[in-house]
């Protein structure tokens, strides 16, 4: 393994050259990342399917599509975000102007997960690269095939003192988190997210934080069910489950809540067939450890659909579990998996503050086709970000920031958001030296009523 503190030494080389800030040189090499992305697609697709079983459809939709997105969007725009950015100046600051300019941080560190080990190692690299830093990536040992693409991407198409991969598990984190890097964006679990922010603490290096969280899907008795039912279960069962954005409860108005499952049944069905297991579309659970763990929560409440699973394949079918409370295991932390429990409820003007008593989740969805209602759940609990009327596809779009609240996260990304994350805002005021006004200076006899007229 190479030593992470020679690595940071050669990239602080090549970062103060100036090289990296050249926009040149921004806008060459997010057009060979492209380039390389599509040179590696079928490796890509065939890592992903030996790490997770991903069919080549949800790998394209959700990986390698969307990084061509956003690769796309920032080299249309990065000309303008990196211009300096004129602002207004105050009567107190009389023949200057003043502007803010967008400088890369220098050193980044990304550390990335392994529900989406592709689109999240390179949606946070290409905003980086934008911002002109130099960039340590860090993939995730648990998704071994999709970590050893991405190496051999980068190491054989950019400078290692430019962009570097690092492989490896704990060890490997602990020793890129004792370095000085410049900025840290890590996606995961609040867990390790407060261990990622304790090492940034130690050398005040700023941080993004996307994590995660019990994101609940609220059905109001004023809806679209058959919509509702097919976006739901799309969404909760995209990737098996594993999306850091899923639905993880669902919260369904009594009135509707028998039909609503009913429809979902349905989809389930038509999405997967009678037999979820052996369906090529079907992702499946990462590893033994979080397979046994989603095992452990079947024994809670009454299962009406799903529920086999394969320890040979790693996969469990889309489960829904009805007549579950807050107070089981199942509701105390993120499922993360192919599981959907389900609770009713009666008066909707109750759930902002019974939501808002818990940690706030990354997404929330709400179904109603009742603008007051929306208007309530909108104003009154606060999340990450959300849909109305559908899931996760506020994240599929570059003009909307992506990024959680509180114990959820902190900081965004995608689209502009991307550049903004990876750069500092330097104000700068630019003054004229054709006139000095001396009401500043000492002495200040006289001075306080002619200041007071002006800072009124």
């Amino acid at each position: 393994m190479a030593d992470a503190g020679d690595l940071l030494r050669q990239q602080r080389a090549f970062f103060n050259s100036g090289a990296s800030r050249d926009l040149s040189f921004r806008l060459e090499q997010l057009k060979l990342l492209k380039k390389v992305v599509q040179a590696y697609e079928d490796k890509i697709v065939e890592a992903l399917y030996k790490d997770m079983r991903k069919a080549p459809f949800e790998s394209y939709e959700t990986e390698i599509g969307m990084v061509y997105e956003e690769i796309n969007y920032a080299l249309k725009r990065l000309k303008k975000w990196v211009r300096p950015e004129k602002v207004k100046t105050p009567i107190t600051n009389f023949l200057s102007r003043s502007y803010i300019y967008h400088e890369p941080y220098g050193q980044v560190l990304i550390i990335a997960p392994w529900n989406y080990p592709f689109q999240l190692s390179m949606l946070p690299l290409l905003g980086s690269m934008a911002a002109g830093n130099c960039t340590v990536l860090k993939p995730s040992e648990f998704s071994p095939h999709t970590s050893a693409v991405i190496r051999d991407m980068i190491s054989e198409n950019f400078d290692r003192s430019y962009i570097a991969v690092m492989e490896g598990g704990i060890a490997t984190s602990q020793e890129l988190l004792a370095q000085k890097f410049d900025y840290i964006f890590f996606t995961g679990n609040p867990r390790v997210g407060r261990i990622v922010m304790q090492a940034a603490a130690k050398n005040l290096i700023p941080v993004t934080l996307e994590l995660g969280g019990k994101s609940p899907c609220i059905v109001d008795d004023k809806v679209n069910l058959d919509l509702a039912a097919r976006r739901i279960v799309w969404g909760k069962y995209l990737n098996a489950g594993q999306t850091c954005v899923a639905p993880d409860y669902l919260l369904v108005h009594y009135a509707v809540k028998d039909k609503l499952l009913s429809r979902m049944k349905e989809y389930l069905q038509q999405f997967y067939g009678q037999d979820p297991l052996q369906n090529e579309d079907y992702t499946a659970i990462i590893n033994q450890r979080h397979f046994k763990r989603l095992i452990a929560l079947l024994n809670e409440g009454e299962i009406i659909v799903g529920g086999d699973y394969s320890l040979d394949t790693l996969h469990i079918a889309p489960t829904i579990i009805d007549q579950v409370d807050w107070d089981m295991p199942i509701m105390q932390e993120e499922i993360f998996g192919p599981l959907l429990p389900v609770m009713a409820f009666d008066d909707l003007k109750q759930l902002p503050s019974l939501l808002n008593s818990r940690p706030k989740p990354l997404a929330l969805y709400f179904f109603s086709t009742h603008r007051e209602h929306q208007k309530i759940m909108l104003e009154n609990t606060s999340f990450g970000g959300g849909c109305i009327n559908d899931t996760i596809m506020h994240l599929a779009t570059p003009y909307l920031p992506f990024g959680g609240v509180g114990e959820s996260g902190m900081g965004s990304y995608h689209g502009s958001w991307s550049f903004d994350t990876f750069s500092h805002r330097k104000s700068v005021l630019k003054k004229s030296n054709l006139i000095d006004i001396k009401l500043r200076y000492p002495p200040y006899t006289g001075k306080l009523s002619l200041l007071k007229k002006i800072m009124r």
